[in-house]
């Protein structure tokens, strides 16, 4: 008997009702419109209301997924959520949205987990591996953040490029012979460059004299910009000449790649590195900002809803994050 393949039969997304558009970004920080988009590309992007919380996002975008994929919550084997702006230490995020969605009555395992930029892909790859395994059927796999609350609105350098939202999809597994699904996940790391790409504070770092866990963030986004896009392009290209070499596939076998939207000059020069033409690069970024853990799967819905992912369409996915992190994923739709 072969091993089912898991394929995604249904995506979501939602974004905060609340846009912020360079020009207002303007009148908090020193820059300006024209700075922040010849630089990154974005425009614009959406900020969490007061109260709004990842979990909130995250389980607006399950509900889409599923309402896409023909599926009642109680379906579902199992939740995971990327996620690094949990609503709390713990419990997980997931568990969280488990109730949110209706879905506790299944008692489905729910888990976080926590690869920045490259989470969704990494959760995607693990829920894979649990309906290959036999061991899920429906999983919805969730990319959720809510960046805002964690950059320094001071800093220029970072606070342009972040915003909120969140992903999702839904898998289930493919009929037996179907050339459908993911193909093939790749996941790597390297914990060398830890402070290229950082939260400045952390739970087990305690909290300094002052300290009031009322109002105040554990840390800040803090970034060596130059030094993490060298990183990121030479990695995301690594990996996407990998996944398809692993499937006896070239470049020119796919029609969608879906990189992380981390800024417009990232996504061209990767393009570049693998010889893709930038017509076939989903590029959200100009109105969504960097959503971290979400912004594989926003992408992928903002073009599976406008019809540009078709059936029989290969779909490469391709993230990095801070740790270092980086993954991708090759789908048949």
């Amino acid at each position: 008997m072969s091993t089912p393949r898991a394929r995604i039969i249904g995506t979501g997304s939602f974004l905060p009702e609340k846009r912020m558009t360079n020009d207002e970004l303007a009148k908090i920080v020193d820059t300006s419109e024209e700075w922040i988009s010849s630089r990154t590309g974005i425009l614009e992007r959406r900020i969490a209301a007061e109260g709004e919380v990842t979990s909130d996002l995250a389980a607006a975008a399950g509900l889409k997924a599923l309402a896409a994929a023909g599926c009642a919550p109680e379906d579902l084997d199992l939740i995971i959520c990327a996620t690094s702006t949990p609503d709390l230490v713990f419990p997980a995020t997931a568990t969280i949205v488990q109730r949110k969605i209706g879905a506790q009555k299944a008692k489905a395992p729910a888990f976080d987990i926590q690869a920045v930029c490259t989470g969704f892909v990494y959760a995607l790859g693990i829920a894979d591996q649990f309906v290959r395994s036999g061991m899920s059927k429906k999983v919805l796999v969730i990319g959720a953040e809510t960046f805002s609350r964690i950059v320094d609105w001071e800093d220029r350098t970072t606070c342009i490029l972040f915003g909120d939202g969140a992903g999702a999809v839904i898998l289930d597994s493919a009929p037996g012979g179907s050339t459908q699904g993911i193909l093939s996940t790749h996941m790597h790391a390297d914990g060398s460059h830890v402070e290229l790409l950082r939260v400045t504070g952390g739970v087990s770092h305690g909290r300094p004299e002052g300290f009031d866990w009322r109002h105040d963030a554990l840390g800040f986004v803090d970034m060596q910009g130059n030094e993490v896009f060298k990183q990121a392009v030479k990695a995301m290209g690594s990996v996407a000449e990998e996944a398809l070499a692993a499937n006896g596939l070239t470049i020119n076998d796919v029609h969608w790649f879906i990189p992380h939207q981390a800024n417009r000059r990232i996504l061209q020069a990767t393009a570049k590195r693998i010889n893709l033409p930038e017509d076939r690069v989903v590029t959200t970024v100009d109105h969504h900002g960097n959503t971290s853990a979400a912004s594989v799967p926003l992408a992928l819905d903002e073009a599976v809803r406008d019809g540009r992912i078709q059936p029989n369409h290969l779909v490469l996915l391709d993230a990095f994050g801070g740790g270092f992190t980086w993954a991708a994923a090759l789908i048949r739709w």
